[in-house]
């Protein structure tokens, strides 16, 4: 069986840091995108996951620029997302030093997208990120446009399909609880393990090192992801990682 992981992420809007609430990204951190990576690498983190939020395409080169400071310093696999819409900017993504890309929008749009990824790429570097929403019908729906627009889409059939056309990995990210220190969506999370059968990373709603181990025991995580509890704890993949095995799950 596969050692657990555990993940940081990063969401990065116009080359800066920022904490995501409700998928809003208004507070910027001040901690430089490289700075992290170093506290990353001293932390023993399993992997890193670096989001792009902006707004608009605008300024985009600020992201490519976070991207490569990356790569030249980050000792763990490099997963990149955001704005990501042809198998050209897949390309550049790797080239400048990503291990992994997640595509999320354009998937949902032009599902043969995943295959196409998948078949240049290999299924190991195609992570396909869900974004997931409970609508009033309390039927967990996949939203894009960074969480802005519903698709009518159920998340866990979503997932399966996106495993078909070649995912090597889901990231799964409940709207509802980002930011919230409620913990995971176990039930969501739990839902789309049990409807694949390859990696599912949980993220949105960590506050205590409890709720990681939730992820993994109680919603069937192969990973748990966070943002916001990572960048104001000292030495806090450490203490997470401590915490879970603690809890008897083998983390790597």
């Amino acid at each position: 069986m596969l050692k657990k992981r555990l993940i940081p992420v990063l969401v990065i809007r116009d080359g800066a840091v920022v904490q995501s609430i409700g998928f809003q990204h208004t507070n910027v951190i001040h901690l430089k995108p490289v700075t992290a990576v170093d506290f990353f690498n001293k932390w023993a983190v399993d992997e890193i996951i670096v989001v792009d939020v902006a707004r608009n395409q605008d300024q985009r080169d600020k992201f490519y620029t976070v991207v490569d400071g990356f790569s030249r310093k980050c000792f763990v696999p490099l997963t990149v997302g955001g704005w990501v819409t042809s198998t050209d900017e897949m390309r550049k993504l790797l080239r400048l030093g990503a291990d992994k890309v997640a595509i999320n929008t354009e998937a949902v749009r032009r599902p043969e997208f995943i295959t196409e990824c998948a078949t240049i790429f290999g299924n190991q570097c195609v992570v396909v990120s869900i974004d997931s929403k409970r609508n009033e019908q309390g039927v967990e729906e996949v939203c894009i446009d960074r969480g802005r627009e519903p698709t009518g889409l159920e998340t866990a059939k979503w997932a399966r399909e996106a495993q078909e056309r070649g995912a090597g990995e889901i990231f799964l990210n409940s709207i509802d609880h980002d930011g919230c220190r409620k913990g995971y969506n176990l039930d969501l999370i739990r839902k789309v393990v049990e409807a694949v059968d390859i990696p599912v990373i949980a993220m949105g709603g960590v506050q205590t090192w409890e709720h990681l181990v939730e992820g993994i025991i109680k919603g069937g995580a192969d990973a748990v992801a966070a943002a916001n509890i990572f960048h104001y704890t000292e030495h806090s993949t450490k203490k997470a990682k401590a915490y879970m095995r603690q809890a008897g799950i083998d983390v790597r």
